[in-house]
């Protein structure tokens, strides 16, 4: 396979996304000043064509310089870099510490606020669905930090209303259950074995397990009659399978390999058996399987370990709005712009629809300015008042000057040593070592569910496609928002794809790179055959065409998607690279789930209070 150098993807990939695809970037600055409305545009999302054109320039060209700056003559008690989760957390913690009078703006290079807290909508013959095209659900929101319970509280977020909202009933009253998709290109022949092979399926809460035992799954499969004996004994061995005392395991499987442990211990050597292994964790782990320590590998439920719930009776995973995150996202632009939305609470917001010409408004005390990436903050002494901190951005392709009393980095922290120009030596070194996944959430609108009824999927693991699992969305009804009621109804389901190097055994920050590439130069015609190719070849032909039932597509490209870190590392505690990384550095500091480190949004509004507490 040809190495991708940072040229090749520079001169091919970045210019060609620029050039093609979907709207040109005037059309991505019109729908910040509600020409159109960011939620409801499909094809290609998350990070749209253009969104990173400008922060890949800055990191990478060292010599970027900015040519004919406008000084806006702007002055902002607090400047957030980054309107994601976080850095909205941050604006709020910031009104609520210094009063609701300062003034605020966040920039973002995205043409929607939210970070990976994303909207989409659906709109099929003349229904609106809303789904979520990122950041999903808050995880055991009730053990929230205080700060985290009062932000809730503040923009009007009611935990228990989830109680009711999630339909915990809905699969199993329509015999909707966990299956495996084998594909034909992988696995010789098209087969949906209803058996998921795996944990994934328990963190859907309601969704059915396995319909039918190991031995008939396992019968079922398209695998060679090896690669069956070798699939079976994996299912039914196990942590007792090792010559490690009850002792010594904790340690053991904390320092071993899973895939030793398969190859090794359980003497697995057939390339389909480690192949459905390999795709077996998807995004609850944050590498491919074969690199994973077997504690990681049994936490993110992969291949060969028994089925356990997630999480708990007292912590149930059912905390999702029907836009994810998007929905808490949404409550807190609310509570800072009041006048972007009819509606009080978040869910009275959940059918809103926003007003994105109120985001930037010189008469609001608090303003988000999207479609701008900053690209240089530093300090700078004003002989006549305390030190101020100079803020440049691009906004098409301009640069702009504004300052403020405060700054909050609150994006991707690795981007943080290449913008904030005065940073120490040993900081900016540390920030540079933190990683971030890549991840594809692409949502589908049907105009029906027919076919999965009738061959009981609710979800489908697809360990031979680019999208490894996809499942029915949710099924969350709040604020008058209904989920889909019946097979004959309109709906969502979400594919999620946790793209890997096509070479296994490289580091994973290898992997990520090479994916990362591979994302963004993937025109959407090409993730569009691949979806098309998936459903068609799973779906009986006789309930399911997809010219016909596929209504609307909304690929969202997360080239830095999950924190990566891992919280028994040392790195991760006093002296460690997160630890240095997120010091205040004067009227500077820095917040986003990176600085946790921890791919969680709650985690990513904490920091965010953080990082105002540390002002």
């Amino acid at each position: 396979m040809k190495k991708i150098t940072r040229r090749d993807f520079i001169n091919g990939s970045a210019v060609a996304l620029g050039a093609t695809t979907l709207p040109s970037p005037l059309a991505w600055a019109l729908a910040a000043e509600g020409e159109a409305y960011p939620p409801a545009l499909t094809g290609l999302r998350g990070n749209h064509p253009g969104s990173n054109t400008m922060a890949h320039a800055r990191a990478w060209n060292a010599d970027f310089d900015l040519d004919q700056i406008v000084d806006t003559q702007e002055s902002y008690d607090l400047v957030v870099v980054g309107a994601g989760l976080s850095g909205l957390a941050a604006a709020f913690f910031y009104r609520q510490k210094f009063g609701p009078d300062k003034k605020i703006l966040i920039l973002d290079n995205h043409d929607d606020f939210g970070g990976h807290a994303k909207r989409n909508e659906h709109t099929i013959d003349g229904r609106q669905l809303i789904t979520y095209g990122g950041s999903q659900t808050l995880v055991e929101p009730r053990e929230a930090p205080e700060a985290v319970k009062a932000l809730f509280e503040g923009v009007g977020i009611d935990l228990t209303r989830f109680d009711t909202a999630f339909n915990q009933g809905f699969y199993s009253d329509h015999g909707l259950g966990a299956t495996t998709y084998f594909n034909a290109k992988q696995f010789g022949r098209d087969t949906v074995v209803r058996h998921p092979f795996g944990n994934y399926y328990n963190y859907i809460e309601g969704l059915p397990g396995a319909a039918i035992s190991d031995e008939e799954a396992v019968a079922q499969t398209p695998l060679s009659k090896r690669g069956q004996r070798q699939l079976l004994h994996v299912l039914k061995s196990g942590l007792h399978s090792l010559d490690v005392s009850e002792d010594d395991l904790p340690e053991y499987i904390k320092t071993h390999n899973y895939f030793d442990y398969l190859t090794q211990t359980l003497g697995v050597d057939d390339p389909q058996v480690l192949y459905m292994a390999r795709h077996s964790a998807i995004d609850w782990s944050d590498a491919s399987a074969e690199l994973l320590t077997i504690k990681k590998a049994k936490e993110a439920g992969a291949l060969g370990f028994a089925p356990v719930k997630v999480y708990d009776a007292d912590h149930p995973y059912i905390h999702h709005f029907p836009d994810g995150n998007a929905g808490v996202a949404r409550a807190i632009v609310n509570h800072l712009i009041p006048s972007i939305a009819e509606g009080t609470t978040a869910e009275s917001l959940v059918g809103a629809k926003f007003d994105y010409g109120q985001l930037d408004r010189p008469n609001h005390p608090s303003r988000i300015r999207l479609n701008s990436t900053v690209v240089d903050v530093h300090h700078s002494p004003d002989k006549t008042e305390k030190e101020r901190v100079s803020v440049h951005y691009m906004r098409g392709d301009k640069a702009h000057k504004i300052s403020a009393s405060h700054v909050v980095m609150a994006c991707h922290n690795a981007m943080v040593p290449h913008i904030v120009s005065d940073l120490p030596g040993e900081q900016a070194n540390a920030l540079s070592e933190q990683l971030k996944s890549p991840l594809v959430y692409t949502s589908v609108g049907l105009r029906n569910w027919r076919a999965f009824k009738e061959q009981g999927i609710g979800l489908a693991m697809s360990p031979g496609n680019m999208h490894q699992t996809l499942f029915i969305d949710f099924p969350v009804s709040l604020g008058g928002y209904r989920h889909t009621e019946g097979p004959d109804a309109p709906c969502v389901i979400q594919m999620i794809s946790c793209p890997y190097s096509e070479q296994a055994n490289i580091p994973a920050k290898e992997q990520y790179r090479e994916a990362r590439y591979r994302m963004l130069g993937t025109p959407f015609s090409v993730y569009e055959a691949e979806v098309r190719e998936h459903l068609s070849g799973m779906l009986s032909s006789e309930s399911f065409n997809f010219d016909r039932d596929v209504a609307s597509l909304t690929v969202n490209r997360w080239a830095h998607g999950y924190t990566v870190a891992d919280r028994e590392d040392p790195a991760a505690g006093p002296g460690g690279s997160v630890t240095v990384g997120r010091q205040p550095h004067g009227q500077i500091t820095i917040a986003n789930s990176d600085s946790a480190p921890e791919a969680d949004a709650i985690a990513a509004m904490e920091m965010g209070y953080r990082a105002v507490t540390e002002l």
